[in-house]
C-alpha cells in the first residue's frame, strides 16, 4: 500500500513556486508537444494523495489525514500558483507555458480539473470516510442530528464560549462589504424585517480563535462537563461526538439579530493571493521589508470562493460581485468546506485506526555502548556515515552532531543554513549554548521561506541577541540548500566535520519526511563548504567546487554534462543509465538532456514523487525512459541522482525546476565510490517491478500498479525499508 503525507498543520507540497516568466526555450530540434502542462500535473499529484484516502486498505483515520493533506494542499496551490497566473493574466503578459499554453488556457484547465477533484473530495468524506468512522464510534453530526439535551447543553456554550466573541457585520449604503481574510470561513447570512419584504446581507466571521469541531458528550454535555477539542479527549473514550461550529453558530443566529428573521445563512470561505513580492535591492534591509509584505499579505485579491453546493444564486451574486471573482474561480462543496479540520480526528488516541508506529533507531556507525555517548568526531575520522531518515534517528545523527559540536571546547565554529526548523527547535538551542560559550557561530537563515517566514524572523533575532552572526540571505536568492559546517581543533591542526543533507534542520518533519544525509570529514567537502559559507556571508564569487554541485552558479550545467557523458557512453556501447529521485522534474533544459541521452540508447529512471513534465515512452524521443511515482506514510523529499558510466552518485537539496536551479543556492554533494552502494540498493528497490507506484504513460496520466501479473499485491516500498532485513543498507 502507497501512502504520502504532508505531516504538519498545514503541510507544505514542497512543490509550488511563484509565477515569473517562463524561461526562453532553447531552439531545439525535438518534438513541441514533448512537455506535460505544470499545473495538470501538479492537480494529478495531489489526485493521487486523494486516491490513498478514497483505498479501503488505508487505515481509517489515515485516509481522513490525507483528505486534510488534499485540501491543504489545494489551498497552498490556489494561494501561490494560479494566484501567479491570474496576476499574469490580468496584465496581459503574453508568455506561453512550456507545453504552449496562454495563463488564461491554464486557468480554465485548472479551474475545470479543480472542480472533479473537489467533487470526489467531498464525497469521499461525507459518503464513505464519515460513515465507516461513525460505525468505530467518531461521529461528526449537524445540528438537526442533536437531541434536544445535546442541543441545550451547546446553547449554554455558545453563550458562554462563542456568542461573545462573535461580530455581525452588515452591509447597506451606511455599511460597506467588510474585508473578508483569507482562508477564513463565514456565514453569509440574509436577514428582513418582520413581515418585511427587503432583504438584507450581514456576515459573520467563523472565530479562529475557538475549536472548529466541538465535542459533545453522548449524554449531551460537552466532554467532561466542558467544551474541549479532540486533543483534550480521553484515550479511552472511543464514542465520541462532533459538531462543526459554524453549525452551532448557525442555529443561534437570531441571538445576533434580535427582532429580525433570518432568512437564509451559506458557509464560504475566501483564498487570497499569499505570494510575497519583496522589493530588494542593496540599500534595503530586508527584514524590515519582509515584515511590511507580510503585514500586506493578507489584503491580496481573492483568487477562490468556496461556497456550500446549495447556497442561494442572488447571494452568490453578491459575493461574487463583492470579492470580484468569476464563475471560474467559484468552488461549490458538497458537506464541510475546508476539510483540513480532520487533522483534528486524527489526533484522537485511536492508534488501531491509524498506521502501525514506525520505531526509528539509530545508525549503526553512531551508536553507543550503554551508558555511554558516542563521539561523533571520532566516528566521522573513520569514515562517512549516510544517514536515512526517518528509518534511522535524526535525534541520534544530525541533532546530537550540532549539539555535540555545541558543547564539545575544541569546536572552535560552527557555520549552518537554516530554511525551515520545529517550533522548539534542539538545532537553535544547540546555536546559541554555542555562541554564548564563546564559539563564532555563524547561521544563515532564510527568512523568505514561504509560510514560514514570521517564524523564521523570530528565531533570527534569538540568534542574534545570544551573540550569533546571523545573515538572512543574497539579493534576490533564497538559501535551501542543507548544510552545516564544524571547525575543530586538534592534534594535527584544524580538521571540519560537515553536514549535508536533503531536508530541512527539522527533529518533527524528520520523523515523517524521506530524507538523506551525508555525515563527512572530507577534506574536500569541508573545504567546499568553507567556499560557499564565504558566498554566503561575504562578497565571494566562487564557481569552482570539489565534490559539490551548487546553484545557480553551474548545478545546471553540472547535471547536464554528466548526462551528456552518460550518453557519450551509450554511443560508444558501453554501460550507461541514469536514475533520478526527485520532488519535481520541469525544467526544460534537463528534461531536454535526458530525451538526447534516451534517443542515444541511455535507460533512464525517473522517481518523481509530484510534478513531472517530461513524458515518458515515446518512440524516438523517451523510449527508454519510466517515470514512477511512489507516496506513502512518509513524504518522499530526497533527491538522488545516479550516473552509471561516471559511477557517481549525488545527495542535495536541489529539485529539477526552475527555482532550484536559477533562484536559489542549492547544493548537490558527490558521495564517496565506497558509501554509493547503500544508495543503489534504495533505487534499485524504488524501481523493482515487485513494488507498488504509479506510473506514468506517455499522454500524461498516472496508473496505479499494485498488483503483479498475477494478481498478486505488490510490495510497499515504505514498509520494505521498515523492516530490518531491507533496511537501506549501513555503511
Amino acid at each position: 500500500m502507497n501512502r504520502s503525507e504532508q505531516p504538519q498543520r498545514k503541510p507544505r507540497s514542497a512543490l509550488l513556486e511563484p509565477l515569473e516568466a517562463p524561461r526562453p526555450l532553447i531552439p531545439s530540434d525535438l518534438p513541441n508537444d514533448r512537455f506535460i502542462n505544470r499545473e495538470k500535473s501538479w492537480l494529478d499529484f495531489n489526485a493521487r494523495v486523494l486516491a490513498l484516502a478514497e483505498d479501503p486498505a488505508t487505515p481509517l483515520l489515515e485516509r481522513a489525514k490525507f483528505l486534510a493533506i488534499f485540501a491543504s494542499n489545494l489551498d497552498e496551490f490556489y494561494m501561490v500558483r494560479v494566484a501567479g497566473l491570474m496576476r499574469r493574466e490580468a496584465t496581459r503578459l503574453a508568455a506561453l507555458s512550456a507545453d504552449g499554453l496562454t495563463s488564461r488556457e491554464q486557468l480554465e484547465l485548472i479551474s475545470t480539473s479543480a472542480a472533479e477533484l473537489y467533487e470526489r473530495h467531498s464525497r469521499c468524506f461525507s459518503e464513505v470516510v464519515a460513515p465507516a468512522l461513525a460505525e468505530t464510534g467518531i461521529t461528526t453530526r449537524l445540528w438537526n442530528d442533536l437531541t434536544e439535551v445535546q442541543k441545550e447543553r451547546l446553547h449554554r456554550y455558545f453563550n458562554e464560549q462563542v456568542f461573545p466573541v462573535l461580530t455581525p457585520l452588515a452591509v447597506d449604503p451606511a455599511h460597506p462589504f467588510p474585508y473578508i481574510s483569507g482562508l477564513s470561513l463565514n456565514l453569509a447570512v440574509t436577514v428582513r424585517s418582520p413581515g418585511g419584504d427587503n432583504e438584507r446581507f450581514a456576515r459573520v466571521k467563523v472565530p479562529q480563535n475557538v475549536p472548529r469541531l466541538i465535542r459533545v458528550a453522548p449524554d449531551g454535555a460537552p466532554h467532561g462537563g466542558r467544551q474541549l477539542g479532540p486533543r483534550g479527549a480521553e484515550s479511552d473514550d472511543h464514542t465520541v461526538c462532533f459538531i462543526p461550529l459554524e453549525e452551532v453558530i448557525a442555529a443561534h443566529l437570531s441571538q445576533l439579530f434580535p427582532g429580525m428573521e433570518v432568512v437564509d445563512a451559506h458557509l464560504f470561505r475566501v483564498t487570497r493571493n499569499a505570494d510575497l513580492e519583496v522589493e530588494e535591492d542593496e540599500a534595503e534591509d530586508l527584514l524590515q521589508a519582509l515584515e511590511r509584505e507580510l503585514a500586506r499579505r493578507r489584503f491580496g485579491p481573492a483568487v477562490r470562493l468556496e461556497v456550500a453546493d446549495d447556497i442561494d444564486d442572488d447571494l452568490l451574486d453578491l459575493l461574487m460581485r463583492e470579492l470580484e471573482v468569476t464563475n471560474r474561480e467559484v468552488m461549490r462543496v458538497h458537506g464541510l468546506i475546508d476539510l483540513s479540520v480532520l487533522w483534528a480526528l486524527y489526533d484522537l488516541d485511536r492508534p488501531e485506526l491509524k498506521d502501525i508506529p514506525h520505531v526509528r533507531r539509530t545508525h549503526p556507525r553512531l551508536a553507543a555502548s550503554e551508558g555511554e555517548q558516542t563521539d561523533f568526531f571520532a566516528a566521522l575520522r573513520e569514515g562517512d556515515v549516510l544517514i536515512h531518515h526517518p528509518y534511522d534517528s535524526f535525534t541520534t545523527s544530525v541533532q546530537r552532531f550540532i549539539e555535540q559540536a555545541a558543547a564539545d571546547p575544541h569546536v572552535l565554529a560552527i557555520k549552518q543554513t537554516l530554511y525551515r526548523t520545529s517550533g522548539d527547535s534542539p538545532i537553535v538551542d544547540a546555536l546559541v549554548s554555542a555562541a554564548e560559550a564563546g564559539k563564532q557561530v555563524v547561521v544563515l537563515v532564510e527568512i523568505k521561506a514561504r509560510f514560514d517566514e514570521t517564524a523564521n524572523i523570530r528565531w533570527a533575532r534569538e540568534l542574534e541577541r545570544a551573540g550569533c552572526h546571523v545573515v538572512y540571505g543574497l539579493i534576490g536568492l533564497k538559501t535551501h540548500c542543507k548544510t552545516c559546517l564544524v571547525v575543530r581543533q586538534e592534534r594535527g591542526g584544524l580538521r571540519r566535520y560537515c553536514h549535508v543533507g536533503t531536508g530541512n534542520y527539522n527533529p518533527k518533519t524528520a520523523r515523517l519526511y524521506e530524507d538523506l544525509g551525508l555525515l563527512t570529514a572530507d577534506p574536500d567537502v569541508g573545504a567546499d563548504l568553507t567556499d560557499l559559507f564565504n558566498v554566503l556571508t561575504g562578497y565571494s564569487r566562487q564557481t569552482e567546487y570539489r565534490s559539490l554541485l551548487v546553484a545557480p552558479q553551474h548545478m545546471r550545467d553540472g547535471i547536464i554534462e554528466r548526462i551528456e557523458r552518460e550518453a557519450e557512453a551509450a554511443r560508444q556501447g558501453q554501460t550507461s543509465g541514469i536514475r533520478i529521485k526527485v520532488n519535481s522534474l520541469v525544467d526544460e533544459e534537463i528534461i531536454d538532456a535526458l530525451y538526447r541521452a534516451s534517443r542515444d540508447g541511455v535507460p533512464v529512471k525517473c522517481f518523481v514523487r509530484g510534478i513531472c513534465g517530461l513524458r515518458p515512452g515515446i518512440p524516438g524521443l523517451s523510449e527508454t525512459v519510466h517515470v514512477r511515482s511512489i507516496l506513502g506514510r512518509f513524504l518522499e523529499h530526497s533527491r538522488v541522482l545516479e550516473f552509471t558510466s561516471l559511477q557517481e552518485c549525488w545527495i542535495g537539496s536541489a529539485d529539477m525546476m526552475h527555482r532550484n536551479l536559477d533562484r536559489r543556492i542549492e547544493a548537490l554533494v558527490r558521495v564517496g565510490r565506497p558509501f554509493q552502494q547503500p544508495l543503489r540498493a534504495m533505487l534499485d528497490h524504488a524501481f523493482s517491478e515487485s513494488v507498488a507506484a504509479w506510473i506514468l504513460r506517455p499522454d500524461g496520466t498516472w496508473y496505479r500498479q499494485s498488483t503483479s501479473p498475477d494478481g498478486e499485491p505488490l510490495s510497499d516500498y515504505q514498509t520494505d525499508l521498515m523492516s530490518p532485513s531491507l533496511r537501506l543498507a549501513h555503511n
